[in-house]
């Protein structure tokens, strides 16, 4: 990133989920320290957190994706919003290029925003999914894979948030048999957090609720029935920044609607487990802090599943799908499960 030094520069990521956001927070902090003028784009709970981490950066409002995701699954929705997908895709090329013109940007960098790509400044494009796993077959894996990279090659360089060797968390999903046309570098897993001189505290666990509704809530309504008969501590993070409304909390479990990155990270070092979705950036904070965890894959969202499986051979992981989730059995059986970092 120290080629971008002293730029001015935006960066957008992506409205699906909060962590699409939470990895670019690094990358905005490295660009901020190579003397760049970083300026921010987005909407909803994606501009409310990375509003609370930078309050001094200018942010321009930008319409998200806004992709429905049905209760049932993932694949046959976002089918059925392609029309939609691609006029957005549209719009926002067409919104950077008059931003850029009124601004002056050097740069852009986008997370999984297709469009954010500008022929005249230099456009990068950060992803861990350069294959697609889909639910219905390899047929639409390589169309998957054909229209990515059809919208990845208008970009001037692809950064992958994974180690490029065997030793890597995404496994195929970033180290597919064919490559983008573009330059594609291998940046290393990024994560807001630290290991810090923090000790756990024994049984106590870190709930982290998050991603696309209606799943978010479901999860959490799981959660909210089964911990009241957890016998020692916990805090619970609904994922929900901005949210007013909020789950009172007792003496041992302690309810919270969003904390700010620095919040989060001594809230995780203090967990003996770490309960969450098994979304990629989730994974990433997990490699960092070195946590024991139990992730629970977003039901039908295919790289979820994908990444639980793997990293649960891995032992990398305890992972159980969220239909069998039972939280004093699951906590139990993570105690007896031999993790490996």
């Amino acid at each position: 990133m120290t080629s971008l030094a002293g730029k001015k520069l935006l960066v957008a990521p992506l409205d699906w989920g909060l962590g699409h956001a939470t990895r670019c927070v690094p990358v905005i902090r490295d660009l901020l320290n190579n003397n760049c003028e970083v300026w921010l784009a987005g909407e909803g709970k994606q501009e409310k957190l990375l509003r609370e981490e930078f309050p001094l950066l200018v942010f321009l409002p930008l319409k998200g994706y806004r992709i429905k995701y049905a209760k049932n699954g993932l694949t046959g929705k976002i089918l059925l919003q392609i029309p939609s997908l691609l006029r957005s895709i549209r719009e926002e090329n067409k919104w950077l290029k008059e931003q850029v013109n009124k601004f002056g940007f050097e740069a852009v960098i986008s997370d999984n925003r297709y469009g954010l790509h500008h022929e005249k400044i230099f456009s990068v494009f950060i992803t861990h999914q350069l294959f697609i796993k889909s639910s219905l077959g390899k047929w639409s894996e390589k169309i998957l894979q054909k229209w990515n990279y059809k919208f990845i090659n208008r970009f001037h360089e692809c950064w992958v948030p994974d180690e490029e060797g065997e030793n890597n968390l995404s496994g195929e999903l970033s180290h597919p048999v064919k490559m983008p046309l573009i330059p594609t570098k291998y940046i290393g897993p990024l994560s807001r957090f630290e290991r810090k001189n923090i000790d756990a505290i024994k049984n106590h666990l870190l709930i982290i609720l998050s991603g696309p509704e209606p799943q978010r809530t479901i999860l959490e309504n799981k959660v909210i029935d089964q911990i009241v008969n957890y016998p020692a501590t916990a805090t619970i993070i609904r994922g929900l920044p901005g949210e007013r409304n909020i789950i009172p909390s007792t003496n041992t479990i302690h309810f919270y609607n969003h904390l700010s990155s620095e919040e989060l990270n001594r809230e995780a070092m203090k967990a003996e487990f770490f309960i969450s979705r098994s979304g990629y950036s989730t994974i990433m904070d997990i490699a960092a802090l070195q946590k024991k965890s139990i992730l629970i894959p977003t039901p039908g969202q295919t790289e979820q599943e994908y990444l639980a499986d793997r990293l649960m051979k891995k032992q990398f992981a305890y992972c159980v799908y969220q239909n069998n989730f039972s939280l004093l059995k699951n906590v139990e059986e993570a105690r007896n499960f031999e993790y490996r970092f």
